[in-house]
């Protein structure tokens, strides 16, 4: 006879009325589904019924429910109500995660620097860049990204003709017509500490990290922040796990550092975790969780589990990679992996470049609190400290609200861009699978039955000027790829701009 399921006593959970109560509800639920005390299968009552007992609105508590389903904490089960999610038992958060706070504290761990790290204040001789070193750059080189005014549909390119030009501009002539002479020394080469209190309170507030200004360093760019964990994460010849299909600059990154690469598959659920507990070499795993480049797929809760796990079992880091968390057009944005952590094993990379514009190229890195000083160390040696007004102007920007307010219209626009794609695409054409449905980020990933045919629906699409990249471009290895599709971003131009480049994909392709 089965025994009836468990069910949850909302005891205990305590609001203040003064915040937001979705959030805080989320969060309450979320944590007891982490620290064990609600286990897999446990039942949770009808929205109606958790708002009658906490006194709050019935829209709070299916806010909460709806972020919770989103990420993988609850399941709802058709006629039976929502319970929370079946996990495997070797993966249960009481079993792997540790109770203890998350990375905005120290853990006590050895920061396990490569050697590849510079002994300041001095530079050793394996330094001096090798004939190793430039056949390595030369392999691994990649050309710049596509440059010039955007079009569709180029991949990786937010809607920056949305961007408020004059606000920034009054918030630059300002810092500039009265200027901090402090503020025009040499910085802090972890950057502004006004906009590092910023940054930290929107990922706590927006994203559930829990993070202090103090574990935050202020990149150009993302890929900046990838680089640097590169330098100091890989000794020469060890192995890095990345993402395949996956975003080759950061594979190369760590290639250029002197990293044995090893291409990881991506399946429905992300990064095959069981493929990676196989690398006896591997103790650095970069990902895209939230929204995997390019494929488009988010990685699982059981997944995310997983690979923390593995990553405090092997000692190893995991980098993440959260390009473009704030695109998601339902619900609130997905808590970044960096939000499981407890162990201070994943080195969180943010950038700006994908809210604002990417000639902008300011980004960050989140890091575990005994790494903040060997990477701040090391970036001095490249750029000393960032460009002062820039960041000073960022965090006027953030503290204002115009940075929210940004990102909302940013998100619109992007809802509405996905739309006229999804709208306009052209149907059955041979070869080419259905458009997917995309909920989250600025680019979706068709499949293609063949790399031929993937070729082929490239250079007609170049012929008519529309720019599309094939999925194939992401695969790593030396041999022929293992994947054919279209990867098409939808965010660079407006809608009317897009009904135009898919007229003419439709003539192209007929």
């Amino acid at each position: 006879m089965s025994q009836p399921p468990l069910s949850f006593n909302p005891a205990g959970i305590e609001l203040d009325r003064r915040q937001g109560l979705s959030l805080q509800l989320y969060q309450a639920l979320r944590q007891r589904v982490l620290d064990g005390r609600l286990s897999s299968g446990t039942r949770l009552p009808a929205s109606r019924d958790l708002a009658l007992a906490l006194t709050i609105s019935r829209n709070s508590v299916v806010r909460a429910y709806d972020q919770l389903y989103a990420e993988g904490f609850i399941e709802s089960r058709v006629g039976d109500g929502t319970y929370v999610a079946q996990l495997p038992q070797r993966l249960s958060p009481a079993n792997v995660l540790s109770t203890k706070l998350s990375t905005g504290f120290s853990t006590g761990l050895s920061p396990g620097l490569s050697t590849n790290a510079v002994d300041l204040p001095g530079f050793s001789s394996s330094k001096v860049i090798h004939s190793s070193a430039l056949e390595r750059l030369d392999r691994h080189y990649l050309p710049a990204p596509a440059s010039g005014a955007p079009k569709a549909f180029r991949v990786g390119v937010p809607a920056f003709d949305l961007f408020p030009f004059e606000v920034w501009a009054k918030l630059n002539a300002a810092f500039w017509r009265n200027p901090d002479l402090e503020q025009l020394c040499y910085g802090d080469p972890a950057g502004d500490m006004r906009l590092r209190e910023m940054i930290a309170a929107y990922l706590r507030n927006s994203r559930g990290l829990q993070c202090r200004a103090e574990q935050i360093v202020i990149t150009s760019g993302a890929q900046q922040g990838i680089s640097l964990c590169a330098q100091l994460l890989v000794e020469p010849g060890a192995g890095v796990a990345v993402e395949n299909p996956g975003y080759r600059a950061a594979g190369h990154a760590f290639a250029i550092a002197g990293a044995r690469l090893h291409g990881v598959a991506v399946d429905s659920e992300g990064l095959d975790c069981a493929a990676l507990a196989r690398l006896s070499d591997c103790r650095l795993a970069y990902v895209t969780p939230s929204h995997q480049y390019p494929t488009g797929v988010i990685m699982s809760l059981a997944r995310r589990l997983e690979l923390l796990a593995w990553a405090e079992r092997s000692g190893g880091w995991i980098v993440e990679d959260d390009y473009d968390g704030e695109y998601r057009f339902s619900g609130a944005p997905l808590a970044p992996l960096a939000a499981l952590d407890r162990q201070g094993r994943v080195l969180y990379v943010g950038t700006f470049g994908k809210v604002a514009f990417p000639a902008l190229r300011l980004g960050y890195l989140v890091l575990p609190p005994t790494l903040v000083d060997a990477f701040s160390r090391r970036r001095a040696l490249d750029v000393r400290h960032s460009e002062v007004s820039t960041q000073a102007v960022m965090a006027e920007f953030i503290a204002a609200g115009h940075f929210q307010r940004h990102i909302r219209r940013m998100r619109r626009a992007a809802l509405s861009r996905r739309n006229a794609l999804l709208a306009g695409w052209p149907a059955d054409i041979p070869g080419v699978a259905n458009l997917p449905s995309v909920a989250a980020g600025l680019h979706v990933m068709v499949r293609v039955q063949s790399l031929a045919r993937e070729q082929e629906l490239l250079a007609q699409a170049a012929r008519v000027g529309v720019e599309i990249n094939g999925l194939s471009s992401y695969c790593l290895g030396d041999g022929p790829p293992q994947h054919a599709g279209l990867v098409l971003g939808f965010a660079a131009v407006p809608e009317a701009a897009i009904a135009d480049a898919l007229a003419r994909l439709r003539r192209a392709w007929r």
